[in-house]
């Protein structure tokens, strides 16, 4: 017994960290999935943007003059013959929108008055108006875009991208999650987790109020050098348990105890907008100390700067169905728009003017869009107009590494009810995010249930959109 506990002795926190007979560090610092890896990846970072609850095309992106001419008039029933939606019955009246649009840039991109300062930056980016998913429901159309299926128990994007490459900065999750809006995602935890992955690779959860993440200070009485100490017991006896049981999951936690240590000093430093300049904070319309998407969009120019492969953001407050006051897209549409407008420009701007814009991928856009006619939840038209959930065409906006600049893909038909031109899925979308990366979306898997898992699924439906790439 002597001997045994002799050897996993030998098994410290540098043995752990530098050869690594036992753990999953080196694995989640360099990547695990060499032969998945692809030559001149284009972005180094990837900025999701994701607007939880999904924002209007409608008034935003897609402009239709045709939608006008039917305003009020009644929904025609090949609209609804055989359709399912979340909450519309019997037969509603067709929506206009309330709001006037324009043409701006070289590109002569539409965009509705609610976003005047993207409307700036229109020449950086590429528009994709011809999305559209099979889920028309929050958490399972979240789930899908980000993990590739509509149900529980996948790995994230994320965590994909983290295991496939790892990360470049050892002291800082690969992986990191934000979130504002006053709610989390419908989706929950399950966005960013890790799935089958060895957990090492899910995402970490920060706060840009208070402790960037729960209980990474340290308790009253606890120093430095008695965290290291007791975090090299736990390494021991952490060893000695996988030897005893042979659970890989053992690695994951040592790994991850590992990060957290490292992570105390780092992470306060990167979340810490506070240093920034009074022009940065004016840009993007920060207020450090506060919650905001703004505060976000800052925070993840901070981490992919200091090496952070995946920043995610969450915007909950897009769900405009009109049922009330505060879903009403005449009311509610505009300063949920005005709270990312902004933002979103200076993020852009500041990405280039830091040279961060050709290595790093930006993505923009809900789970799916909304519909052409008016919500009548429960066949009855209310005094609110809002618009319920619709799968069959929406729009993203792509920006940065190896993309197009002011181009815009695809098209809908005059309503905006259907893509008529370059249709594109979430699995097309995840490959393209992917192999922009240097990741092959193809061979990218991990062995679960018998089956090589892969986030685009187990065929080879999702296409990379080589007509969005330059």
């Amino acid at each position: 017994m002597q001997d045994t506990l002799n050897s996993v002795k030998q098994a410290t926190r540098r043995h752990f960290l530098r050869q690594c007979s036992l753990g999953l560090a080196p694995m989640f610092l360099a990547g695990a999935q060499e032969g998945a890896r692809l030559p001149n990846a284009k972005a180094k970072s990837i900025i999701y943007l994701h607007m939880a609850g999904s924002p209007s095309q409608l008034e935003l992106f897609d402009y239709k003059p045709e939608l006008q001419k039917y305003n009020g008039k009644p929904c025609p029933d090949e609209l609804l013959k055989g359709k399912r939606f979340a909450f519309i019955k019997g037969v509603p009246n067709m929506l206009g929108t309330p709001y006037q649009f324009k043409q701006h840039g070289q590109s002569g991109t539409w965009i509705s008055e609610l976003l005047p300062h993207f409307s700036q930056v229109v020449d950086d980016v590429t528009m994709v108006h011809s999305m559209s998913t099979d889920q028309f429901n929050h958490a399972p159309a979240q789930l899908f875009v980000q993990t590739g299926n509509p149900r529980f128990g996948y790995a994230s994007m994320g965590a994909w991208a983290t295991y496939g490459l790892g990360t470049e900065n050892a002291d800082l999750p690969g992986f990191v999650v934000l979130t504002s809006g006053g709610n989390n995602p419908d989706g929950g935890k399950s966005l960013w987790g890790s799935g089958f992955l060895p957990s090492v690779y899910q995402g970490v959860h920060c706060r840009s109020q208070g402790d960037p993440v729960l209980f990474l200070s340290e308790p009253e009485g606890m120093t430095r050098s008695l965290r290291r100490k007791t975090l090299d017991t736990l390494n021991d006896l952490n060893a000695i348990e996988k030897q005893q049981a042979g659970d890989p999951e053992i690695d994951s936690r040592m790994a991850q105890y590992e990060l957290a240590f490292r992570m105390q000093i780092a992470v306060p430093k990167v979340m810490d907008i506070s240093k920034e300049k009074e022009a940065v904070h004016q840009a993007y319309g920060t207020e450090p100390g506060k919650v905001s998407f703004a505060n976000n969009c800052l925070l993840a120019r901070r981490l992919v700067e200091n090496g952070v492969r995946f920043v995610q953001l969450y915007h909950w407050g897009w769900d405009h169905h009109g049922s009330s006051r505060r879903e009403d897209i005449r009311y509610a549409l505009q300063p949920q728009a005005k709270s990312v407008d902004q933002p979103l420009k200076a993020l852009i701007q500041d990405l280039k003017e830091r040279g961060l814009f050709d290595q790093t991928l930006i993505v923009f856009g809900g789970e799916f869009g909304r519909t052409p006619m008016r919500e009548n939840r429960g066949g009855v038209e209310g005094p609110y107009l809002g618009r319920d959930h619709h799968p069959h065409a929406f729009t993203m906006m792509l920006a940065g590494a190896g993309l197009k600049r002011g181009f815009n893909f695809g098209e809908t038909d005059d309503i905006g009810y259907y893509v008529t031109k370059d249709k594109m899925t979430p699995r097309d979308l995840q490959a393209t995010i992917l192999q922009q990366i240097g990741l092959d979306p193809y061979r990218l898997h991990y062995p679960f249930q018998g089956l090589n898992q892969r986030l685009i699924g187990p065929t080879d439906e999702g296409r990379i959109m080589k007509d969005l790439l330059r």
